[in-house]
């Protein structure tokens, strides 16, 4: 078991006292923002936010410039998922939870192949050198993007695109130093699994409209 803390713990001996405080806002608020998603609550996006925008600065700081674009790309969502996911009409809520239909795979496919040609491209032209873990980056970054996109819009498809890439983030964090983003990471897979359910439980009850 000690050879489990000092796997995590080590990395953090050399690292400044503000980054190890920033990182730890970043797990507080990462997770309580999972929670709330997974609760249908709107204020997923306010803690999301401040979780996103301490992790661009810490992943720059850190030249990781595919998780930054990732959580700066979340930011950006954020904004946009708080508004639409506040749209009422009549006292009701506009956006429910739902299935993508085929226009909104389409999308998602695509969304995913550009945010990985994006992201290697910004590699290629920071002349970092692309290794293995990189190249994980540029895959999981193109499956967050994605959900990100979807949970804005209440698709239950986001979480099985959080789920495979969170679990394939737990190690990539974990390898690269980022000890407590990397348990952070294995809790918001534990919170998929159950929002997923949640949500599915939430969409039988609810008519659903006719998928094109």
């Amino acid at each position: 078991m000690n050879h489990i803390f000092d796997f995590f713990l080590d990395t953090y001996r050399n690292k400044e006292t503000y980054v190890i405080a920033l990182e730890a806002i970043v797990f507080i608020t990462g997770i309580l923002s999972v929670w709330y998603a997974k609760q249908e609550n709107i204020l997923v996006y306010p803690s999301g936010l401040i979780a996103t925008i301490i992790a661009v600065y810490l992943l720059f700081k850190d030249d990781l410039y595919g998780d930054m674009m990732m959580n700066f790309y979340f930011s950006i969502m954020s904004v946009y998922g708080w508004w639409n996911w506040a749209r009422k009409k009549d006292n009701e809520k506009v956006v429910k939870i739902s299935r993508t239909n085929s226009n909104e795979k389409l999308i998602g496919f695509g969304l995913f192949l550009l945010t990985m040609i994006i992201t290697y491209a910004v590699y290629k032209t920071s002349g970092i050198q692309i290794e293995t873990s990189n190249y994980i980056d540029i895959f999981t970054s193109g499956l967050f993007f994605t959900g990100m996109w979807y949970m804005a819009k209440k698709k239950i498809e986001n979480w099985t695109l959080w789920i495979i890439a969170d679990i394939i983030t737990v190690p990539l964090y974990a390898y690269r130093g980022w000890g407590m983003l990397s348990l952070q990471y294995l809790i918001f897979t534990v919170l998929a699994i159950q929002a997923y359910f949640l949500w599915k439980k939430s969409l039988g009850k609810s008519p659903q409209p006719l998928l094109k």
